[in-house]
């Protein structure tokens, strides 16, 4: 008797919790269609435009790692963050959302699984999310049969974070590997499932401990220097959140467009904020 009377809360727990949690995404997704519609907004960043990139066009991008990059015009960044979701994440969302404007965030599985929230809420925004691994481990330094494991079940864990949201947000076939570390291959792994492998063209370096205004001001001057390309930042960083408004006023003020990436087939190809 004592034993059933302790499971018996469990029983009804998983339909409460689904229920919650479907109360939730859409509370989100009323709160994201809430803010397109203030976007785009005069005296904001905005997205100039929306990029689709195939796979098949551009199986590998980035000039950190691979010869290729995206076809950008001088003065376009494509925003990219990688690792999260964080507790963080939500500032870096709201400097995007103050300034009408898309990035795309490489998410790693086990965060996803472990705050599907906030990942719904980065999908509920609008943004492109992709993949990065399970656990963020070196996969190049683990055998493949593990590291295809880390790819394989970090895709999985991120799409089933998603769970829910209406299909104009799914994942992206989007990928990006942990400290760019990779093997040929794990190379033609990710390819064969006729996924993009992302690189970066630039960075702030913000996995090195620096101020906020430290950091913006190496940014702002890498960027001037290349004028154009995938810019890689982590919203896990508490300084790349605390830098990002500033960063984002300064695209805005020296003319600078930010470019949204999607996967073919994306419904609603133009994203709140655009300035097409």
């Amino acid at each position: 008797m004592i034993l059933q009377r302790r499971t018996q809360p469990l029983r009804t727990a998983k339909p409460v919790m689904t229920a919650l949690c479907g109360a939730l995404v859409a509370l989100l997704m009323q709160a994201a269609a809430a803010r397109a519609a203030d976007c785009p907004r005069p005296g904001t960043l905005g997205t100039s435009r929306i990029l689709v990139v195939d796979p098949a066009q551009y199986p590998r991008v980035g000039t950190k790692s691979f010869p290729q990059t995206l076809p950008l015009n001088d003065k376009e960044v494509v925003l990219t963050f990688d690792d999260g979701p964080a507790a963080t994440t939500a500032a870096v969302l709201k400097a995007l959302r103050d300034e009408c404007t898309q990035a795309t965030f490489f998410m790693v599985g086990k965060g996803a699984q472990q705050m599907p929230a906030m990942a719904k809420r980065v999908a509920a925004d609008g943004h492109t999310l992709g993949h990065h691994t399970w656990s963020h481990r070196y996969l190049a330094r683990i055998g493949f049969a593990a590291a295809k494991e880390e790819i394989d079940r970090g895709i999985a864990a991120d799409n089933a974070a998603l769970a829910g949201v209406p299909s104009r947000t799914p994942t992206a076939p989007f990928f990006r590997f942990p400290y760019f570390e990779s093997t040929p291959e794990l190379l033609d792994y990710v390819q064969s499932k006729h996924y993009a492998v992302f690189g970066a063209d630039f960075w702030a370096s913000d996995w090195e401990p620096m101020t906020p205004e430290q950091q913006l001001k190496l940014l702002t001057g890498r960027l001037e220097a290349i004028r154009k390309g995938i810019l890689l930042l982590h919203d896990p960083r508490a300084q790349t959140a605390a830098m990002l408004p500033a960063f984002l006023r300064y695209l805005r003020e020296h003319g600078y467009r930010v470019v949204h990436i999607v996967p073919p087939g994306t419904p609603g190809r133009r994203a709140a904020g655009s300035r097409d």
